[in-house]
Formats: structure tokens, C-alpha cells, sequence
């Protein structure tokens, strides 16, 4: 068994050292509609992660509460 340090971006507040079996090769997508365009990180603002809500697309009443289909700005429809 073996450890990997890997170059995280700033402001993540985890340690950068992994072990071996928690990590998996990344294989190259073998189609073209595989490839999503990575999404974009965070910002972060005291120490938590902010996104701010391009629009909500669809809702619905769940138990006592609502539940919410929120599009992100900045992100695909893939990370709705």
C-alpha cells in the first residue's frame, strides 16, 4: 500500500495526501458526448463554499417542505 500527494486548489480545507485505495485512474472518455466541460470551482467566502443560482427550474412540495431543481451560473445543465 502506497500514499499520493496531489496538487489540490487553494482554499480546500483537506489534507492533500491519499491513500492508494480511495483513488482510481482516470480514463479518457471514449466518445465524444462523454467529454462535460469540468465544472467550475466555488468561491469561497469565510471559509465555506458559495454558488450562486442562475435560475430555479422546477419545485416541489416534500413532506413539510419544498424541494428545489436549481441551475447554477456557470455550470452545464449536467450539474443541475
Amino acid at each position: 500500500m502506497g500514499a499520493f500527494q496531489l496538487e489540490l486548489p487553494d482554499g480546500w480545507a483537506i489534507h492533500n495526501v491519499f491513500n492508494e485505495d480511495l483513488l482510481t485512474r482516470c480514463n479518457e472518455p471514449q466518445f465524444k458526448r462523454q467529454h462535460i466541460k469540468p465544472a467550475l470551482l466555488p468561491t469561497i467566502i469565510n471559509e465555506k463554499e458559495e454558488y450562486e443560482v442562475k435560475e430555479v427550474r422546477k419545485h416541489r412540495k416534500r413532506g413539510k417542505g419544498m424541494k428545489y431543481l436549481v441551475h447554477w451560473k456557470g455550470y452545464g445543465d449536467e450539474h443541475d
